[in-house]
């Protein structure tokens, strides 16, 4: 009977270091939620570049769109106040974008790019 025990004792202690080790080595869910928000915020800053350049204006005014709503879900504290600002410049380009300034729009697509790349480079930095 101790024997039984002490196995089933083993067993339990065994089985619980399993399951501890195997979600601590996951990686966070938070993680892939911010990784891809930031690759949807830079690819739809590169598709309205795109349609900009192709001179479909209502597509790139929507995926300017998209782009800034994708950039609210890129959390990271240490580029909060810079993605804040990035998307403020997300706004000024659609809204220049509409109001037929193209010249406008593509300097505030290409500010905006770069913010979020560098902001990019600084997370994969430290994650």
């Amino acid at each position: 009977m101790q024997a039984f025990k002490k196995v089933l004792v083993s067993v339990v202690m065994v089985a619980s270091m399993a399951a501890v080790s195997s979600s601590t080595l996951a990686a966070p869910k938070g993680e892939e939620i911010v990784k891809e928000a930031i690759e949807k915020t830079l690819s739809g800053i590169e598709i309205a570049q795109a349609a900009v350049k192709g001179g479909d204006l209502s597509t790139a005014s929507k995926d300017i769109l998209d782009a800034a709503q994708a950039s609210k879900e890129f959390r990271f504290e240490g580029t909060e106040r810079q993605r804040q600002k990035a998307t403020d410049v997300l706004k000024a380009a659609r809204k220049a974008l509409d109001s037929g300034d193209i010249a406008g729009a593509e300097a505030g697509l290409a500010a905006a790019l770069k913010s979020f790349s560098e902001m990019k480079a600084k997370y994969d930095l430290t994650h």
